[in-house]
């Protein structure tokens, strides 16, 4: 497991940040990580986790405008001020293309793509008036860079929050900084949802370049870095936290100089 980055140097320590689906999986990770960094975080989700101890939490439907208004007040209100923003909260369910009703495909680009839109927005509104700026960080998906059967709208959607993060980090800069991290498989407590078994997630890790899935630590080290006042110059950009990606195909199937 990856050890969370020291907290010497990274200049997170006091800073207010939220972080959208924070009470599980990579969120708890990420959140996990800027505490430990001195950092404050604040994580909202529609309910809470199962632990008593975890980081501050305020409850937030990130796909309704109006609660993520009141959610940034109540932030401001508590703390004064709102330095970074985490857009973490999302996922897709497995359904076909041909399968999945209207209905639900609408209400997966919601909450990959319209919500963080919308998060942001009301981040910048406090940001762009406060000392220092702030900065937000779109959690996006392989899935967004590759063909995603199974959940299509899904990475659709991360495609666009790609887009989404270059578009905002040219409107909003240089008060507010606006990044991508693209993570790739993570290894959580719903990672047998996804791939089955621990054998099952053994073998899907032994198909990445470094040999596991990533463990939201990973993210979350990511995630921080680009928080920080080390990321001063960087906005605009997409950051792959993949482990070196997907071998192609072809090489398996090859017999020709097959040495990966």
């Amino acid at each position: 497991m990856t050890e969370p980055a020291h907290a010497s140097g990274l200049g997170l320590a006091g800073k207010i940040i939220l972080v959208t689906g924070g009470v599980r999986g990579v969120g708890a990770g990420i959140a996990g990580v800027l505490a430990g960094l001195g950092a404050h975080p604040v994580v909202c989700a529609r309910r809470p986790g199962e632990r008593d101890d975890g980081p501050e939490f305020l409850p937030c439907d990130v796909r309704d405008p109006d609660a993520v208004e009141r959610l940034v007040a109540r932030i401001v209100d508590r703390h004064g001020r709102l330095d970074g923003v985490v857009n973490n909260a999302g996922g897709s369910p497995f359904a076909l293309a041909a399968d999945a009703s209207d209905n639900f495909s609408a209400k997966i680009v919601g909450l990959n793509l319209l919500a963080p839109l919308t998060v942001a927005r009301a981040a910048h509104a406090v940001m762009v008036s406060q000392p220092g700026g702030g900065a937000i960080v779109n959690v996006s998906s392989v899935s967004g860079h590759r063909p995603s059967p199974g959940t299509a709208a899904y990475g659709a959607a991360k495609a666009g929050l790609d887009s989404l993060t270059a578009s905002l980090a040219v409107e909003w800069a240089p008060a507010v900084r606006v990044n991508s991290v693209v993570a790739g498989p993570v290894h959580t407590e719903a990672s047998h949802l996804h791939y089955g078994d621990d054998e099952g997630i053994a073998a899907v890790g032994r198909t990445i370049p470094m040999g596991r899935l990533a463990s939201p630590t990973d993210i979350g080290n990511a995630v921080a870095f680009l928080l920080s006042p080390l990321a001063s110059y960087v906005t605009g950009a997409v950051l792959a936290v993949h482990g070196g990606g997907e071998k192609p195909a072809f090489l398996d199937a090859a017999t020709a100089g097959n040495e990966l």
